[in-house]
């Protein structure tokens, strides 16, 4: 698997990261394809980090557009976006993705309700089940209301917070919130992201869980891109060998990039 259609750089506010940098590193990994897909989140609340994670697109885009001339003769390399969906800006992010020529577009969920679950305030004074089930909520919420984006990133991405991690967790749970989420990115031609991050947070599978992708291919999905969310150089391509084999067991013989918004199918 030669493409990595999640990473980060300094243009979002939680790396660090030189773009070229990230280029470099995924050349000498033999990678052929690159997507940079930088965090926007709206007016994302003040926390412990104080980050601001709106995208300064003129800069992300000059930039981005240098590096990919100059590396054109080595390796692919697309510009696209993870946009944090929150109802309360459907219009700001509407526009966002529109006046500007992404390559692709990861949709997230790194808010519920305003509440950022990577800090253990989310957790407090309720079940963790009413966490995941308001988490899953939220997504629906999302995904009904959204349409401009291509695949939905890291589904069940809150599972990497609990302190519990992953012990309690299953798809059962939640299956019948998961299959119309699901059910419903089928019906808008979108597809869903597998995220290697959730093995690098101490998970035993990827988000989403295997289960999630397998029931996503039962019920008609086709787009699967592959991401390592990597927001350092020593996490691109992270685990691709295990997830080409789990997504071989999920019955999936492609997985998908895209340019200029349109999916690409590469046999595996």
């Amino acid at each position: 698997m030669l493409s990595d259609f999640h990473l980060h750089s300094h243009y979002s506010a939680d790396s660090e990261t030189l773009p070229e940098d990230v280029i470099e590193t995924a050349i000498k990994l033999g990678m052929k394809c690159i997507c940079f897909t930088e965090h926007n989140d709206f007016e994302f609340p003040k926390n412990h980090d104080n980050f601001d994670f709106t995208l300064d697109t003129k800069a992300y885009f000059n930039e981005l557009n240098t590096l990919k001339e100059k590396y054109s003769s080595r390796i692919d390399v697309r510009i696209g976006l993870e946009a944090g969906l929150e109802i309360c800006f459907e219009d700001r992010i509407n526009n966002l993705i529109n006046n500007n020529s992404f390559d692709f577009v990861i949709g997230s969920s790194h808010l519920i309700n305003r509440l950022d679950p990577y800090y253990p305030e989310f957790f407090e004074n309720r079940t963790e089940k009413e966490c995941f089930e308001e988490y899953f909520i939220n997504i629906l919420d999302n995904v009904k209301t959204f349409d401009n984006f291509d695949v939905y990133g890291h589904l069940d991405y809150i599972v990497r917070y609990p302190d519990t991690k992953d012990k309690y967790y299953s798809y059962s749970a939640f299956g019948d919130i998961i299959d119309e989420i699901l059910r419903t990115l089928i019906y808008k031609g979108k597809g869903i992201e597998v995220n290697s991050g959730g093995l690098r947070c101490g998970l035993t599978f990827p988000n989403p869980h295997p289960d999630i992708i397998k029931r996503y291919k039962e019920l008609g999905g086709e787009i699967l891109t592959i991401g390592s969310d990597a927001h350092t150089t020593e996490y691109i391509g992270k685990y691709f060998d295990r997830i080409e084999d789990i997504i071989k067991a999920c019955g999936f013989e492609y997985y998908t990039i895209f340019k200029n918004r349109k999916p690409e199918f590469i046999k595996l």
